[in-house]
């Protein structure tokens, strides 16, 4: 009876034509695990990429003005939010300011408009980076936040905050005006 059962081991051990069988078992579950947080790196990247667009919509929107009302900034923003597609906007936070540095070299805000984020106090410095505009010139900077919740949870199970700040020039005045 031994004798027949090291027989029947020693023929299965020997026998590879289920090597390919034990192969795909032991490799099927790393690939499937790959794929899957392949998928939601790619999820959280689109979302990051899309709030950038966002920022820089607005952005550029404002930018396009020579003077803009507080209604016509709640529709810019409503224009952020659409980048966002197919993504949810609600966790998107958005904030528009006029900036102008003074004849000291100091960065004020002239006006600041947010959804979802507090506006900047009127009068309140800012630092921006160097070089980006000189004294008397001014600059719209936008500020967007996204807190992302991947919708798998495998390898980011807790919100993660996308940020984005982008700076452009008032294209047709020096300023843009703001009224409420």
């Amino acid at each position: 009876m031994a004798a027949a059962r090291k027989s029947l081991f020693a023929r299965l051990r020997d026998d590879p034509r289920g090597v390919s069988a034990v192969e795909f078992a032991m490799l099927a579950p790393v690939m499937i695990a790959f794929y899957f947080g392949l998928a939601e790196f790619c999820q959280g990247y689109m979302a990051q990429k899309r709030m950038g667009h966002a920022s820089a919509v607005v952005a550029d929107l404002v930018a396009q003005s020579d003077s803009i009302k507080s209604s016509q900034m709640a529709d810019v923003f409503k224009v952020g939010d659409l980048v966002m597609k197919p993504f949810s906007s609600a966790p998107l936070q958005q904030r528009a300011s006029s900036l102008t540095r003074d004849a000291n070299g100091v960065v004020k805000v002239d006006w600041s408009q947010g959804a979802g984020m507090t506006a900047r106090t009127t009068g309140s410095t800012v630092v921006i980076p160097d070089g980006l505009i000189a004294n008397g010139e001014s600059v719209i900077m936008t500020e967007v936040t996204y807190d992302y919740d991947s919708p798998v949870d495998y390898l980011m199970p807790a919100i993660t905050r996308f940020s984005q700040t982008y700076y452009l020039r008032p294209r047709t005045v020096d300023k843009v005006g703001y009224t409420n």
